[in-house]
C-alpha cells in the first residue's frame, strides 16, 4: 500500500495499583464517560442559570442539576448495557445471563445509552416538575461532549475500527490485519472512530451551541433536541459506510454484516431518530 499512519503506542489503561491482591485501574474508557458526564453536567448548569437563553424563566434552578445527574448516569449505564445486549448479542447473553451486568468487559450501545437517559430523564422531570422537552433539549446540549470522548476512547482501545483502505491517513490498527482478505503486508482501516469523534461530537455540539447562543433555540421547546436527533443520527449512519461490520453479524452468506436492505444494524437503529428528529426541528411551536 502507499502510506498509512501507525498505530500510537496507548496503553488501554491510564494507570494500575494492586490494594491487597486486587488491582485497580483507570482506564481510558471510564475517564471519558466521567469527562463527559461532569462536561455535560456543567454544561446543563450554565444554561439554567442563563433564564435570557429560555425566553425568560429556565426551566429549573442550576442546583437541582446535580441531582438529575445520578439519573442519567444510571440510564446511560444500564441502556447502554442493555441495549448492547438486545440490540447486538441477544443470542449469546441469553446463553450466558449470568455476563450481562460485567460491563467492564465491554459492549455497550449508544442507543441503549440514549434510551436509558430518555426514560431516566422522563421520569425525574415528572417527579419534579419540570418540563419534559425543554429538560431534553438541555441534555441534548450536553450529549456531544460525552460522544466525543467516547470515540476517542474507542480509538484510544483500537476497537470498533473502519474498514480496510489505501487512504494515506488510513491508520494500522493492532489485531486488525487478519480480517483484509487480499491484502499483502499491512491493512490499514478507515480511523472510523475518530471520523464519529468530529461528526457527533465537535461538529453537531458546535452546531448546538451555535443555535443556543446566537439563534435563540431553546425559546422554541423540541428544537434543540430534532436537531440532535436528526444531526447525531445522520452522522451515524454517514459514518457506517466506513465502519467494519460487527463480527456477530458476518456470515458466509452475508460478508458485509448487513441486517436489513443492506444497512448495518447502526444504521437501521439510526433511521428512527433522524425521523424523529426532524419532526421535532420543524414542527410548529
Amino acid at each position: 500500500m502507499m502510506g498509512y499512519i501507525p498505530f500510537p503506542d496507548i496503553a488501554p489503561e491510564i494507570f494500575s495499583i494492586s490494594i491487597g491482591g486486587f488491582e485497580l485501574a483507570l482506564r481510558w474508557y471510564a475517564l471519558a464517560y466521567i469527562a463527559g458526564l461532569i462536561l455535560g453536567w456543567r454544561l446543563v448548569v450554565a444554561l439554567m442559570k442563563r433564564p435570557a437563553l429560555w425566553g425568560g424563566v429556565a426551566p429549573m434552578a442550576p442546583a437541582r442539576v446535580e441531582d438529575l445527574l445520578t439519573w442519567v448516569i444510571l440510564g446511560v449505564v444500564l441502556g447502554g448495557r442493555l441495549g448492547f445486549v438486545l440490540f447486538y448479542q441477544p443470542g449469546y447473553y441469553l446463553a450466558h445471563p449470568l455476563e450481562i451486568p460485567a460491563v467492564w468487559q465491554g459492549g455497550m450501545s449508544f442507543h441503549g445509552g440514549f434510551l436509558g437517559v430518555v426514560l431516566a430523564a422522563w421520569v425525574w422531570a415528572g417527579r419534579n416538575g419540570v418540563p419534559r422537552l425543554a429538560l431534553a433539549d438541555a441534555l441534548a446540549v450536553a450529549a456531544p461532549a460525552g460522544l466525543m470522548f467516547g470515540r476517542i476512547a474507542n480509538f484510544i482501545n483500537a476497537e470498533l475500527w473502519g474498514r480496510p483502505t489505501d487512504m494515506p491517513w488510513g491508520v494500522a490498527f493492532p489485531g486488525a490485519g487478519q480480517d483484509c482478505a487480499g491484502v499483502i503486508g499491512v491493512c490499514a482501516r478507515h480511523p472510523s472512530q475518530l471520523y464519529e469523534a468530529a461528526l457527533e461530537g465537535l461538529l453537531l455540539g458546535a452546531v448546538l451551541l451555535w443555535g443556543v447562543w446566537r439563534r435563540g433555540w431553546l425559546q422554541r421547546p423540541g428544537r434543540v433536541l430534532g436537531v440532535f436527533l436528526a444531526g447525531y443520527g445522520a452522522a451515524r449512519f454517514f459514518v457506517e459506510f466506513f465502519r467494519e461490520a460487527d463480527a456477530q453479524f458476518v456470515t458466509p452468506d452475508n460478508p458485509g454484516g448487513a441486517v436489513l436492505l443492506g444497512m448495518q444494524m447502526g444504521q437501521v437503529l439510526s433511521l428512527p431518530m433522524i425521523a424523529l428528529g426532524l419532526w421535532f426541528a420543524l414542527r410548529r411551536r
